[in-house]
């Protein structure tokens, strides 16, 4: 039985957040032998051979006026810093904890597009984001006891992904996406070479850590792939929800693999982002419905623009 573009779209979106959950994963495991600059380093130095080698096969161009770009070197900078600080979160926090935070995204970046580009944002949407911030709070534990100095490192990488993929909006459509991924990995890379040595210096890097590293690079690249060709499948507001599936996956492997035990606040905070998340990509979902009804009974010449109910 053929599976619909939707379904299709659905199961590859969920392979990519397995990808990318698996590559955090497998970065945590080796924090404790390596500094955080030399894992980004070594990792960055085989996925930028890798996607050099698969765009000269696409002849794709990499020229220095496309990765000189403002909105380019803006991007690649908001992905430095989101690198660095979820690394770090990896390193310091329970593996389902920093990942819960960072499901909260998608509303993080509907709070940016209404404030840095006045997209409109209805009452509806606005609630729903507070809530989801809630949830995160309830993931962080706010107080005397519960509260980590290190759970900053999370909404840092949280605010630099929001504003890479703010900004990646904003990037014409004739930039090659693999000439934006071929200069993001450069500058992670050459950002990992240059903290090795404030970072505590190069480390040995035994034979396991090393053949753990190369597949990190392989799962970071066929998680980016996999992204693009979901979002490219089936229709954005049914496909996006399956990021969520991360989430699951954290779970899965902080409980078994680095034997965390989830709190019930840190579970509740997550469905809660999670519930919150889907509300708004429902309620974004029917305002497009709304403004194609609208603009199909319109008559001519009509400037009927007002949306209502979001």
């Amino acid at each position: 039985m053929s599976l619909s573009e939707n379904a299709r779209g659905a199961l590859v979106m969920a392979f990519a957040m397995a990808a990318f959950t698996f590559n955090d994963a497998l970065v945590k495991s080796v924090t404790s032998e390596l500094s955080i600059a030399q894992i980004i380093a070594v990792r960055g130095v085989m996925t930028t051979t890798l996607v050099y080698f698969i765009a000269r096969h696409l002849r794709a161009s990499i020229s220095l006026k496309t990765l000189s770009h403002p909105l380019v070197l803006l991007r690649g900078f908001c992905e430095l810093g989101a690198t660095l600080a979820y690394f770090t979160a990896l390193a310091r926090l329970e593996f389902a904890t920093a990942a819960s935070i960072m499901q909260s995204l998608p509303l993080v970046v509907t709070l940016g597009a209404a404030l840095i580009f006045r997209e409109p944002v209805g009452w509806r949407r606005w609630s729903a984001i507070g809530v989801g911030l809630v949830g995160v709070l309830l993931i962080l534990r706010p107080g005397a006891e519960g509260f980590s100095a290190d759970a900053i490192y999370p909404l840092i990488a949280l605010c630099f992904t929001a504003c890479r993929d703010l900004t990646t909006r904003r990037i014409s459509a004739d930039i090659p996406t693999i000439s934006i991924t071929f200069f993001t990995s450069f500058a992670n890379t050459l950002l990992g070479i240059i903290l090795i040595v404030p970072m505590g210096g190069w480390q040995p890097v035994s034979a396991g850590t090393f053949s753990i590293l190369v597949l990190t690079s392989l799962l970071v690249f066929a998680g980016y792939q996999t992204v693009i060709m979901a979002m490219r499948t089936g229709e954005v507001s049914f496909v996006t929800p399956f990021r969520y599936t991360s989430l699951i996956w954290a779970l899965a492997i902080g409980i078994l693999f680095f034997g965390e035990e989830p709190s019930g606040s840190m579970l509740a905070g997550a469905a809660i982002v999670i519930g919150s998340g889907l509300y708004t990509f429902a309620r974004e979902k029917k305002r497009k419905q709304q403004v194609a009804t609208a603009a199909d009974v319109a008559p001519p010449g009509s400037t009927q623009t007002r949306e209502t109910g979001r």
